[in-house]
């Protein structure tokens, strides 16, 4: 049984371009491992051989950046790792008190992260020290009473399906540079950059874990209250808000927007992805995911936009203007990693622990794959036919409980699973698993 039917089950049982261009490095030096991930490619580049893989003490569900030969990434584990891109030898490492679901921005000699200890810090990105932290309201899981209407009803249950902190966003001005991010206490803080000093903060009326984006001196931001909000980027003032469903199991945005051509593209639980234009607000069309949440991030690339769905397992090409479904490519699980393209290949992985290369011009036929080492090990015993199945790992168990629930997923995280998005750059692509490990995959130059 997918998520998305246990769902739909028990709402029954309760009755009821002018892009941004992610990991290219701008004039500004500022990198982030939010943005539109498009990279410099012309062809289809396919998966090559293993050139490291860097093991951590936690799941990473951090994306990474390089940035001067050094690859930046948190963990599960409490630290921001400094691994050196060439050799997969640590360089630094930095302890938080939390876990690091954030993903880092690099700005000028400075790698900005948050943490679930409650405070965002800036990292001197050649040593590894402290230059300040900030501390938020409180970082946490979302959750609530009876979540999805689970067993017991009276229990507190964190949502099992949320799995980043926001990760910060730079406007580098040269005389008063700032840093933005959202926080779990439901705000959006803008910060001085250099000195981590507070210059305004904006209210929603829910957690904020998904990351900002920054275009044309507006700030666009989701929530966990259905909310889309423009911010302006200096005051911190409402700009416009637009309102995603509010439907029991499909409410929330985890999703970070991309911005092209005046345009604001982003997926929500309810479950649709979203095209709005950028200065009012106003919809121009949404695409209908088929009771499936969109968790991943869009990317836009040559009046196409790619996209991650959980429950049909894919990744998704539409047409940027209308919203027309050019391509679906089925993965074997939730793609909930955000895309990276580079020229004509698509770069994700999926919660079975595979990781793709599609090629785009070829409507999803020609890709491979490599596979984490843990999915080597767990796939026979965890998979349906080499499929994502929950009731085939629930067998006999009460699929009403929350600690049932709980139980599968720890049972799928065992393969590896991918949600980190992959940074491209060297005929490399790097990103993260469940399995503690951060790859690096070499591609192949097809001729």
């Amino acid at each position: 049984m997918k998520r998305k039917y246990l769902v739909l089950v028990l709402v029954i049982l309760l009755n009821v371009n002018n892009s941004n261009v992610f990991g290219q490095q701008e004039k500004s030096g500022t990198i982030s491992a939010f943005r539109n991930r498009v990279f410099k490619g012309e062809k289809y580049m396919p998966l090559g051989d293993l050139k490291w893989s860097f093991k951590t003490d936690g799941k990473i569900f951090s994306s990474p950046i390089v940035h001067d030969g050094i690859v930046y990434i948190g963990s599960e584990d409490g630290n921001l790792y400094a691994i050196n891109e060439k050799t997969g030898k640590i360089h630094w490492k930095f302890k938080t008190g939390g876990a690091v679901h954030s993903s880092p921005a690099v700005f000028k000699n400075m790698v900005y992260i948050g943490s679930f200890d409650g405070y965002y810090y800036a990292i001197d990105s050649k040593t590894g020290h402290l230059k300040w932290k900030f501390k938020t309201g409180g970082e946490q899981w979302s959750g609530e009473i009876g979540f999805l209407g689970l067993k017991p009803v009276d229990k507190y249950m964190d949502d099992l399906w949320d799995f980043f902190l926001s990760s910060p966003v730079i406007n580098p001005d040269k005389q008063n540079p700032s840093v933005f991010f959202g926080s779990s206490d439901g705000n959006v803080y803008a910060l001085n950059a250099n000195t981590g000093e507070l210059k305004w903060k904006f209210e929603a009326k829910g957690s904020i874990h998904c990351s900002p984006v920054l275009y044309k001196k507006t700030l666009y931001i989701g929530s966990w209250d259905a909310n889309l909000y423009a911010i302006d980027m200096e005051t911190g003032k409402e700009r416009w808000k637009f309102q995603t469903g509010t439907q029991i199991g499909f409410k929330g945005i985890e999703s970070t927007v991309a911005v092209a051509n005046d345009m604001v593209y982003f997926g929500a639980r309810d479950p649709f992805l979203f095209a709005l234009n950028a200065e009012t607000g106003k919809l121009v069309w949404k695409y209908d995911a088929a009771y499936s949440w969109i968790i991943s991030s869009p990317v836009v690339d040559n009046d196409v936009v790619y996209v991650g769905t959980s429950d049909t397992y894919a990744l998704l090409g539409l047409d940027a203007k209308t919203g027309k479904e050019i391509f679906k490519f089925k993965a074997n699980g939730y793609v909930y990693s955000s895309p990276a393209i580079a020229g004509e290949t698509a770069y994700f992985g999926d919660f079975t622990g595979n990781f793709f290369a599609v090629n785009t011009k070829s409507s999803g036929k020609e890709w491979n794959s490599f596979s984490t080492e843990n999915r080597k090990l767990f796939s026979p015993e965890i998979l349906n036919n080499n499929l994502l199945d929950f009731s085939y790992v629930v067998k006999e168990g009460d699929i009403s409980m929350y600690d049932t629930n709980k139980a599968v997923m720890d049972q799928f995280y065992k393969l590896g699973s991918i949600v980190s998005s992959p940074f491209v750059t060297n005929n490399t692509v790097y990103f993260g698993s469940a399995d503690g490990n951060c790859y690096a995959i070499e591609l192949q130059n097809k001729k």
